[in-house]
């Protein structure tokens, strides 16, 4: 029989954001903060410090050796300039995890306060999740949630808590630990993240919310995210993500393993506003059982560079997956983004619906994949990516890759890539808005698909991020 989970949803006030939110650093001192660089010796203080089992040092000990052998990617931006000896890849912050916000200390609890969290999860959410730095700081979950059997915990306790389904599914199937070098580096060095489990039958009516702090100078942040929605249920898990701004480059390197089983629907929402010296070099996956549905719903507007392509996997027969994405890029700042599907059953459908823009010189990549097995039978793929440049300095590129084994099928692909027109900006200008209001409206337009998508509150979040970078345009 179908659980539901009923909660009122109320009216959300607009946020207010902020610029020095992701400018300052804070005052909070972290406990203990690892010498930079990585080698076996901070893997195993990572492990020690968080009294992890010897399957699970095992992991990580197997994906630093992969790591230390494996070059860097020979395709996207250029990470030359990232220095990975250079990165503090373990930073305790000083605070113990807590379900009451008033225990949190004062220090960290003013960030989250003045980013929104205690209201948005006081209006809106079933859960939240906060992690700083290296450390989970703040969990709950709606009481109702938990008598139905919903687990969301930080990804440290669901290994001392459940170790055997994260032994099963964690680095295993969905994103294994030899993937790519970052996905290596991920393995060895993770700490703090989410871990969700849905009951079958279970539909979560509100989302689930986690918001990472990276808050160190020349640190790294590498949560892991793992969901598991079994047979007929529902959830929408949202991410959020800051840093302040240093003089000197950080690192996100986090991944997300997401397991859709039969029937279930799966809704995962990122908004990542990382500073401008951030690498974001992140890995999200999702493996999609028969008639079970994966949406992506992501939105990158900071960071120095960019490295993102969310990823289903349909094995189903009737899997389907839809991915809306966009990434603003400006001055210094390099997006290479897009969604890859891999139709593995017949029967299956995804569409791509992937946007970005660019001014002051920045450079955004669309870098998507269709690929059909031979034995993918009548599956259905569409993607479009859509380029606004907003200047004659900043560059967009279209890399769509179609890989078709199948006769039977239907696949299509759409691009475009175009400067705003002088004749838009004249008509809106006719009608009593200067060219700057002109400008804001078309880019508000081009990034609607997103934001409609969003719930209210998060539409306004990334509203309010691109209007602030669109300032001065």
């Amino acid at each position: 029989m179908v659980k539901a989970v009923q909660m009122q949803e109320k009216v959300v006030p607009q946020i207010e954001i902020k610029r020095d939110i992701y400018e300052e650093a804070d005052a909070h001192k972290a406990r203990f903060i690892a010498p930079p660089g990585i080698n076996e010796e901070v893997v195993r203080l990572i492990s020690t410090t968080k009294n992890e089992p010897e399957w699970m040092l095992q992991k990580r000990l197997k994906g630093l050796e992969h790591f230390q052998k494996t070059a860097l990617p020979a395709f996207g931006p250029n990470l030359q300039d990232l220095d990975l000896n250079d990165i503090v890849y373990f930073v305790d912050p000083n605070a113990k995890e807590s379900d009451t916000w008033e225990k949190v200390p004062e220090e960290i609890k003013r960030t989250f306060d003045r980013l929104g969290i205690p209201e948005a999860e006081k209006s809106v959410l079933a859960g939240v999740g906060a992690q700083y730095d290296s450390g989970v700081v703040y969990h709950n979950l709606h009481k109702k949630l938990k008598e139905i059997g919903v687990i969301f915990e930080n990804m440290d306790a669901a290994v001392q808590k459940y170790p055997e389904m994260v032994k099963k599914y964690f680095m295993t199937k969905c994103v294994p630990l030899t993937d790519h070098k970052f996905a290596m580096l991920h393995a060895a060095v993770w700490s703090g993240g989410t871990f969700i489990y849905v009951p079958k039958g279970v539909k979560v009516d509100l989302p689930l919310q986690a918001y990472f702090r990276m808050n160190a100078q020349k640190g790294g942040q590498f949560e892991h995210t793992l969901i598991i929605v079994d047979e007929g249920a529902e959830l929408h898990y949202i991410e959020g993500c800051s840093s302040p701004r240093y003089s000197e480059n950080s690192l996100h390197a986090g991944c997300v393993e997401i397991f859709v089983l039969e029937g279930a629907k799966m809704t995962y929402s990122s908004i990542e506003n990382w500073s401008k010296n951030v690498y974001n070099l992140n890995t999200k996956r999702a493996i999609v059982q028969k008639d079970g549905h994966m949406k992506w719903l992501n939105g990158n507007v900071g960071s120095a560079i960019t490295m993102l392509y969310p990823c289903s996997v349909l094995v189903g027969e009737g899997a389907s997956s839809d991915s809306v994405g966009i990434a603003f890029a400006g001055k210094g700042q390099h997006h290479d983004t897009g969604s890859k599907v891999f139709h593995a059953a017949p029967n299956t459908s995804s569409t791509i619906d992937a946007k970005s823009i660019s001014k002051d010189g920045g450079i955004a990549t669309y870098r998507g994949l269709i690929h059909v097995a031979p034995t993918a039978q009548n599956c259905n793929a569409f993607m479009r990516c859509n380029g606004l440049i907003l200047d004659k300095t900043s560059r967009s590129d279209a890399i769509p890759v179609l890989q078709i084994k199948n006769s039977e099928v239907n696949v299509a692909h759409e691009a475009t890539v175009g400067r705003i027109g002088d004749e838009e900006i004249f008509y809106l200008m006719s009608r009593g808005l200067s060219e700057n209001e002109a400008v804001k409206m078309i880019v508000s337009g081009f990034v609607g698909p997103l934001t409609k998508a969003l719930p209210l509150e998060y539409a306004v979040e990334l509203n309010k991020l691109i209007e602030l970078e669109m300032e001065g345009h």
